[in-house]
């Protein structure tokens, strides 16, 4: 019997896909649950109707950080840190400083999240920072730590 996922089921499958099930499971845990609907005539045309809106807005999604990668790529931004002796810093700059950073030099908006440091910055100078913007598409960003007047 073919199925529609309503929620995450495990070991069975992710919200929204269509599934083939032995008739008693679907009848005796997944419709009493309300995980599942039965992937009949308008069930089934209301899913793929769902599967298309879910595509476009996947490519849109993917065209907007493409989009931004281009505007993103090469560019430098500088921050002004903290230094004591011997060139250290006070702290680090963490990816959320990077991202506001981006966000008033640039004028682009970049989640925190999606910027991949590994390790918080804790030298001054030149750092290449990665930052995924979406699955497949990434940018580099040039981070230039100077010392703070």
């Amino acid at each position: 019997m073919k199925v529609i996922l309503k929620e995450d089921v495990k070991k069975l499958g992710q919200k929204g896909d269509l599934v083939n099930v032995a008739e008693g499971y679907a009848r005796n845990f997944l419709f009493p649950r309300n995980l599942a609907v039965e992937a009949s005539g308008g069930n089934l045309k209301s899913w793929k109707q769902e599967q298309k809106v879910q595509e476009k807005r996947q490519e849109r999604e993917e065209d907007d950080a493409k989009k931004l990668a281009g505007k993103l790529e090469g560019k430098s931004v500088k921050l002004a840190v903290k230094v004591g002796e011997g060139g250290r810093l006070f702290g680090s700059v963490t990816s959320k400083d990077l991202a506001a950073a981006i966000s008033k030099q640039l004028k682009l908006k970049v989640d925190r999240k999606k910027i991949e440091l590994g390790d918080p910055l804790k030298t001054l100078g030149s750092h290449r920072v990665r930052v995924k913007l979406y699955p497949g598409v990434e940018a580099e960003v040039t981070a230039e730590l100077v010392a703070e007047d």
